[in-house]
């Protein structure tokens, strides 16, 4: 009995402790008070600057290419350019052969021939009619008439025979096929002896020529970085082929218009005048945005993902309100978005695809 009042004097004198020293019961659930006026984790939406550039996959293609075709029918006589081949503007890379016009040519010329020397006839009949005409009732002013008229008409033909001559002299250029510009051939499809023609869908090219003294490093910007690109500042970028080795250049061009991918190609001017570099290859690029953009960004656990769609969960009057957003630049713990949002804005932090529309979260 002594040892039942020893404890409850005990427990009255820890109670009575505890009052005077103004302690309160302590929490062992294990939440904060702030969790404890929703059992889901609000937070807002932050706009800040996320990064100073943007990385983007970028590809080297040729600054010129030229699918050649032969622009009349003929046989290849000649192949003087191969695979490989360094060529300048002007030279020569194929003749071609094609009896038929060289045919057509010949009777072209004797057309012509023939066409001058009536109108030679014409002209002295005229002149001998004309001056003949000087006495009076020696000519008839009838037949000076016809003979101006032929003269004139033989005339005509003159020129109409010299345009066919031309002409044709056109299209036995086209059996000399040249170089439109300095380059490469980097394709050839045909041989000597082979039947080549002008190029149908079908049909493949005598030979490829790219330019490759200089090339064109394309990159796609996605369609929500394409106001905020500075071109005034130098890109930089690196070639798969040789990491650790960084270029830089400006941006030479865009194409001011969004493709079916909803981007807009930009096209950087790289130098390669020792062909270290060739088309094709990938490069990852660094391009840089204005000072003073700024970007929505939250908690990479905000952002709901799943096959059908990306979204976040905004607080709406208390109420859960789903809003599709697209996702771009992340860091370790924030992730931009675009979408209908706005700085400030209460979102439901580790959202999950289990909270529905309409949703009491607050």
């Amino acid at each position: 009995m002594k040892q039942y009042y020893t404890i409850a004097a005990a427990f009255v004198l820890a109670v009575t402790i505890s009052c005077h020293n103004n302690q309160k019961p302590v929490d062992l659930t294990g939440k904060s008070n702030k969790e404890k006026g929703s059992k889901y984790e609000i937070g807002k939406i932050t706009e800040q600057p996320l990064s100073s550039y943007v990385k983007l996959p970028g590809q080297l293609k040729p600054y010129d290419e030229v699918n050649i075709f032969a622009k009349v029918n003929g046989f290849v006589k000649e192949v003087l350019a191969d695979r490989g081949t360094e060529v300048k503007k002007g030279q020569v890379l194929l003749r071609l052969e094609a009896p038929e016009l060289e045919s057509q040519m010949q009777a072209a010329t004797s057309k012509y021939l023939q066409a001058q020397e009536n109108a030679t006839a014409s002209k002295e009949k005229y002149k001998r009619l004309k001056e003949a005409a000087t006495e009076e009732g020696a000519v008839a002013p009838l037949d000076l008439d016809m003979a101006a008229s032929r003269m004139k008409a033989d005339e005509a033909v003159v020129m109409s025979e010299q345009s066919n001559v031309t002409s044709m002299k056109n299209i036995i250029n086209y059996l000399t096929i040249m170089a439109p510009f300095d380059g490469v051939i980097v394709q050839r499809n045909i041989s000597t002896g082979g039947l080549v023609g002008p190029g149908g869908k079908a049909e493949l090219p005598m030979l490829v020529l790219q330019h490759l003294q200089k090339l064109r490093l394309e990159v796609f910007i996605p369609e929500a970085y394409v106001d905020k690109v500075d071109l005034k500042r130098t890109v930089s970028f690196v070639f798969n082929s040789t990491p650790g080795k960084e270029n830089t250049a400006h941006i030479s061009r865009s194409a001011n218009a969004l493709t079916s991918m909803r981007s807009e190609a930009v096209e950087i001017d790289v130098m390669n005048k020792n062909q270290e570099l060739k088309p094709g290859m990938y490069a990852e690029v660094k391009i840089p945005l204005l000072s003073g953009a700024k970007s929505m960004l939250v908690p990479g656990h905000a952002v709901v993902r799943s096959t059908e769609r990306q979204f976040i969960i905004k607080v709406v009057d208390g109420k859960a309100h789903l809003v599709d957003v697209k996702e771009g630049l992340k860091t370790n713990d924030l992730t931009e978005i675009f979408g209908d949002v706005q700085k400030d804005d209460e979102i439901v932090l580790h959202a999950t695809d289990e909270i529905s529309e309409g949703t009491l979260v607050k």
